[in-house]
């Protein structure tokens, strides 16, 4: 638990960072003259790589053992993107480094994911010890775009707000190395039998998870689209928007240690459950006002705070341990190839008319619950969590 907290504060300065520069990396490259087709590219190129790389560096982390080198390095390209983007003039140098950020998060989170699902076994439950640390993380998510929040509105300077991001950004790097320095070796933190030991290869289950998962991803929109979609309508005015960012922060922060818990408690039942009313973030945020707005912003964050925490939990305990980081890395690659494909067809959709872009995200995430339910028959459930209150 000590592991899970520690390593959960450091996701928070890290998610302080970057989510408040994504908060409103929308408007700014709006502001710098880009459309909505170019936007979507630009952001669903960020995460093909940020999902794509991590094939790589999960290879990388399980042929060399190398776990906490790969997560400081790309903790050091992600805290470093973020704060240099003050320095920016035009719309290419700060797409590079939107890019960027997204590189040093592939790097990273395969390796550090495999560290914390050793502490989900000591714990009794991954999705307990992935919904703690996605709450502390989210929780950093509010606090970022607060901060932008109140730059914006007192200064209304873009640059100035991600010069300010430099400060969470150094408190990140020193946390992780005190993670480093505290845990050398987070492996052992698992206990010494391996439940998944004579599991040789990926199952069917995982392709089946693997496709629904890519589905949802698909259909789910990028906060910068629909950001630069509330800009440019005139929905909210420029401080605002990094403001239903943080709402939709709190909102994710809140889902993942809820749905978390109940993963452990009840299985792959709860993705199925929250597949069949997440897609009604898309006709709030883009069809209706204010009101509307707010409430599809909570209901994207409860998406968000489900695709970070319990959705990548279930990927654990498909896989030998040995694996575990091959097995994330490719997961969160397939996945991030779809958001890819989805966020170009998105913002493409939408120059046309937003009825094709909300169209596109809700056909996409309903067809998604019939090949989670096929996929859950397949898939073997967690080890089970103890609860307060539970007779054995």
């Amino acid at each position: 638990m000590r592991f899970v907290l520690l390593v959960g504060v450091l996701s928070f300065f890290a998610d302080f960072t970057y989510e408040g520069a994504r908060s409103v990396t929308g408007p700014y490259l709006a502001s710098l003259g880009v459309g909505a087709a170019v936007l979507g590219v630009v952001v669903g190129f960020g995460e093909l790589l940020g999902y794509g790389l991590r094939v790589v560096s999960g290879r990388f982390a399980d042929a060399t053992g190398l776990l906490w080198p790969t997560t400081i390095a790309g903790y050091l390209i992600q805290m470093l993107a973020v704060p240099l983007l003050a320095l920016t003039h035009d719309w290419r140098s700060a797409a590079c480094l939107i890019v960027l950020e997204r590189v040093g998060k592939a790097i990273r989170n395969p390796p550090r994911d495999v560290m914390l699902s050793h502490a989900g076994e000591q714990l009794g439950g991954y999705g307990w010890a992935f919904g703690i640390h996605e709450a502390l993380d989210q929780f950093g998510a509010m606090f970022g775009p607060l901060v932008v929040a109140v730059v914006l509105a007192t200064r209304n300077d873009y640059r100035l707000a991600f010069a300010v991001l430099a400060i969470p950004a150094a408190i990140n790097l020193m946390c992780v190395m005190l993670a480093r320095l505290t845990y050398p070796k987070p492996e052992d933190l698992a206990p010494p039998h391996d439940v998944n030991g004579s599991l040789t290869a990926l199952p069917p289950a995982f392709w089946l998870y693997l496709g629904a998962a890519g589905l949802v991803a698909a259909g789910f929109a990028d906060y910068p689209l629909i950001a630069f979609h509330f800009a440019s309508s005139g929905l909210l005015s420029a401080h605002w928007v990094p403001l239903l960012y943080v709402i939709a922060m709190a909102s994710s922060g809140g889902a993942s240690l809820l749905f978390g818990r109940l993963f452990d408690r009840y299985g792959f039942r709860v993705i199925v459950w929250l597949a069949a009313f997440t897609w009604l973030y898309a006709p709030l945020v883009w069809f209706g006002g204010f009101g509307s707005a707010v409430l599809g912003a909570v209901i994207w964050g409860i998406g968000m705070g489900v695709h970070e925490s319990v959705i990548p939990a279930a990927v654990a305990p498909l896989v030998d341990r040995r694996r575990r980081a091959s097995a994330f890395g490719l997961f969160t690659a397939g996945y991030g190839i779809c958001w890819f494909l989805g966020s170009a067809i998105i913002g493409w959709a939408y120059e046309q008319h937003v009825g094709w872009a909300v169209g596109f995200c809700v056909v996409t995430q309903v067809i998604a619950i019939p090949a989670f339910v096929a996929a859950g028959r397949h898939m073997r459930q967690p080890p089970a969590a103890t609860f307060p209150g539970d007779v054995h």
